[in-house]
């Protein structure tokens, strides 16, 4: 499986790392954060193919203006266990470059389209009190410019290629 992501401000790897302590009490913490634009489930299309297929979906598309506001929670994820702590993302941006990519890609069910939450995983699993506890904690919003998406290949955890968003 494919994604193209978002790469991630220092601030937020930065905020994890302060909020580590009270991830401890999850089943599974996340150690390398991301921020994913759109997942591609056809493993069938070679990297270099399905990056221009985005690359024309994108044509155009500038940079865009993320804010992360705070930790917030899911307490029954679409895949995998819950609950699930995350730095919550506010960018009309780059829900425009979402919207772009599911007209061009199918979405996937229950997870993109109008479900579409951007986010960055911090943690999973265990009691949802604990979720419930670090969504409370006050967090200074962390703002940047997203000028670039990666695409990634999930199989080799590796970047394929960069793509970047022009400012304007």
């Amino acid at each position: 499986m494919y994604s193209l992501n978002v790469p991630i401000p220092g601030g937020i790897e930065r905020l994890a790392a302060t909020l580590h302590p009270r991830l401890v009490g999850f089943d599974r913490v996340r150690e390398r954060h991301t921020l994913v634009c759109k997942r591609f489930e056809a493993d069938d299309l070679a990297p270099d193919r399905l990056f221009e297929r985005v690359r024309r979906a994108l044509a155009g598309a500038p940079a865009v203006e993320a804010r992360a506001t705070g930790i917030d929670w899911f307490e029954t994820p679409v895949r995998g266990p819950g609950p699930v702590a995350y730095v919550a993302i506010e960018s009309p941006g780059l829900h425009d470059i979402h919207r772009r990519l599911v007209a061009a890609f199918d979405p996937i069910p229950d997870l993109e389209g109008d479900e579409y939450v951007p986010h960055v995983t911090l943690a999973r699993g265990g009691s949802t009190d604990r979720a419930r506890d670090l969504a409370a904690v006050e967090v200074e919003p962390i703002e940047w410019t997203i000028s670039e998406l990666v695409l990634h290949d999930a199989r080799h955890e590796e970047q394929v290629r960069t793509l970047p968003l022009p400012s304007h």
